[in-house]
């Protein structure tokens, strides 16, 4: 057993502790945990834990055989909660957890909130650690600016980092630095402007998902060191693509070694279950309410942006966050102050999320996954909003799928469900997702919703795309999508990369090549995908072909985009749609094109504008529609003349 003795020392000024206290410190990470310090010229770790509720605290692990007297911390003076001190001698790589004995009387052995680093799960233990990474993405965050924003595109391939592709026979997920090689250069050459993980942060249970959290400051180490994540962050960053972090501020679980019941009470949640236990996933809810839990969770957010460089985060869970009543029934939960159902101290811990995130890192983005009709979540707080960047459109999610289920014969009776989502597109900054959550729980893959025989399958999933690409907003899709995955995703397994192997597969990976590059070079689907002026009908009404015809709109008012969607297997030639101007119109996206698996039907080479009254405009186009199939068409206005300058008829000198 070691004898050596903890020493009396503290990163934490007094500044620090009123910060905490009062919910502001947004960098609690530098302070509390395991810190490799160097005191009075002896090396060794500072550790600090906030257990206010506790007899004792002390350490244990590798380096005193796990005895609880060993290295006993002190309490602050001040109040605040906090147990500190120096052990010398410990160093990078020794596995820690805290001994809580509490005022009831157990024994409780914790893992470190502010854990850097984790055992390999099952195994719980936190592990003593310090940084050690030299970044080469200077280009990336110096000019991050440029590539995000409300006027930028956002194309976002969602990843579940342990399944993309499995090795050793499908037993085995990929490290991080095999990710780098591999995944990095399938992203780019795909074309999406974004990757996004979901939760990557040390989680007990695999089949969670990484959403049930007990290691929220450490990147899971089933896939290897800090440092080799971020490898990969850096690999993506040098690609030129962004990375989206998956964050879980709603719940966590309530395994022994994490947060739940920490110091022998109800420290991190509540201890009424009516607002501490939630009833989907059998997990602790935050209290938000306590100070020291929100510089917890903002401080969380800060780690990831300012450690590990994310560009993003997307908030899991939003609508569970704000709603008291959410899946509970009545005498489940308890009103607010003024009776109602909203949990008004999560919307206060929301708003002042986001403004700290976007006042450290403005060109960053928050994405929310809220699917109720909550109103302003992606409205700045200044006018009663959330703050968030983005949120999912999952209105739009689901209408366009029960659509896409029907038989295209049934089609008519349902055209509203395809044209509803226009009449909110623009009340919020809204991101189409095509995520995990639709190819699992018995929903069966994308494909396998997509009715008709084996063509018409894979014609209807490269219109659902397309339709998808060219309708207000930015995008997100589920790995596997991108080729047609045939069966539903199984965490542990990983995707079936040999269907590439079959055409119609090959084509709708081509596809959404062509769909990412017509998306990032075309400004008009995203320079005003947020605004109103952005989005113009041609003719949402003609329910009797199941055709959609609209245009989209940027900054350059004589260059506009037209998009005509045919939802049944009938090819119609000569179609008429109205147009804003005469000029030089082009097609510029087929999704029936032959090297996407189509049919090839009449390209539309030659379009030559006339004048005419179709839909309300004085210049109409005669088009080809193919067969469960969409057209792009690009519009260039023509250049007014200059007239020439009159000839003067004063006598010159």
């Amino acid at each position: 057993m070691s004898t050596t003795k903890v020493v009396h020392h503290s990163l934490l000024t007094d500044y620090d502790i009123s910060l905490f206290r009062s919910g502001k410190h947004a960098r609690m990470y530098e302070k509390l945990g395991s810190h490799i310090i160097n005191v009075d010229g002896e090396w060794g770790t500072q550790f600090s834990v906030w257990a206010p509720n506790a007899q004792a605290v002390s350490v244990i692990g590798d380096f005193n055989n796990w005895e609880r007297t060993a290295h006993p911390l002190a309490p602050r003076w001040d109040g605040s909660g906090i147990w500190e001190g120096f052990i010398p001698g410990v160093g990078k790589g020794k596995l820690y957890k805290y001994h809580i004995h509490a005022k009831d009387g157990r024994h409780l052995s914790k893992g470190d909130p502010f854990a850097l680093f984790w055992e390999v799960p099952p195994n719980t233990a936190s592990i003593v650690w310090e940084f050690d990474y030299e970044w080469k993405d200077k280009k990336w965050m110096d000019d991050r600016h440029e590539y995000q924003g409300l006027d930028k595109p956002y194309s976002v391939y969602e990843v579940h980092i342990g399944s993309w592709k499995k090795k050793m026979g499908g037993v085995e997920s990929l490290s991080y630095r095999e990710m780098a090689d591999e995944m990095v250069s399938y992203v780019k050459e795909m074309g999406f402007t974004h990757v996004e993980f979901m939760p990557v942060m040390e989680h007990p249970y695999f089949p969670s998902w990484g959403y049930q959290i007990t290691g929220y400051f450490a990147p899971t180490s089933r896939f290897g060191l800090p440092e080799d994540f971020m490898y990969l962050m850096d690999a993506f960053h040098q690609a030129g693509i962004g990375v989206i972090l998956d964050w879980v501020p709603s719940h966590f679980p309530a395994d022994a070694h994490g947060l739940a019941d920490f110091d022998g009470t109800h420290l991190y949640d509540h201890a009424d279950p009516r607002l501490g236990f939630h009833p989907d996933w059998k997990s602790c809810i935050f209290n938000y309410g306590r100070f020291e839990v929100r510089s917890f969770l903002i401080s969380n957010a800060l780690f990831w942006l300012d450690k590990f460089h994310v560009d993003g985060l997307r908030v899991d869970a939003v609508a569970s966050m704000l709603y008291l009543d959410y899946s509970r029934e009545e005498g489940e939960w308890i009103p607010n102050k003024y009776g109602g159902n909203e949990n008004l101290e999560a919307i206060s811990f929301l708003k002042e999320f986001n403004e700290t995130v976007y006042k450290e890192y403005p060109d960053v983005t928050t994405i929310a996954e809220e699917s109720t009709a909550w109103s302003g979540v992606s409205r700045p707080t200044y006018t009663g909003g959330l703050g968030f960047g983005q949120k999912w459109m999952m209105g739009w999610m689901h209408d366009t799928l029960d659509y896409f289920k029907n038989d295209p014969v049934h089609r008519s009776y349902h055209h509203n469900a395809i044209t509803f989502s226009l009449v909110y597109a623009y009340s919020e900054n809204f991101m189409l997702p095509l995520s995990h959550d639709e190819v699992v729980h018995g929903k069966g893959s994308l494909m396998q919703r997509m009715p008709g025989d084996e063509w018409q399958r894979f014609a209807n999933l490269r219109l659902l795309y397309t339709y998808m690409f060219t309708h207000p907003g930015t995008q997100l899709l589920f790995m596997g999508g991108e080729f047609g995955q045939t069966s539903e995703w199984n965490f542990e397994k990983g995707l079936a990369w040999d269907l590439l192997e079959y055409d119609y597969h090959k084509g709708i990976q081509e596809t959404i090549k062509g769909l990412n590059q017509l998306y990032r070079t075309e400004p008009a689907l995203f320079e005003k995908q947020f605004e109103q002026e952005g989005f113009e009908w041609i003719d949402h009404g003609d329910y009797k072909n199941s055709v959609l015809s609209y245009l989209r709109k940027g900054k350059d008012e004589d260059r506009v985009v037209a998009v005509i969607c045919n939802f049944t297997p009938i090819p119609r030639e000569d179609y008429k749609v109205g147009i804003p101007f005469d000029g030089t119109w082009k097609e510029i996206f087929n999704s029936d094109r032959k090297e996407y698996g189509g049919s090839g039907f009449r390209p539309n080479d030659k379009l030559k504008p006339v004048e005419g009254d179709t839909h309300g405009r004085s210049f109409e186009l005669s088009v080809n529609l193919p067969p469960l199939g969409a057209i792009v068409l690009e519009g260039k206005a023509k250049k007014k003349k200059k007239a020439a300058p009159k000839k003067s008829t004063k006598a010159t000198k």
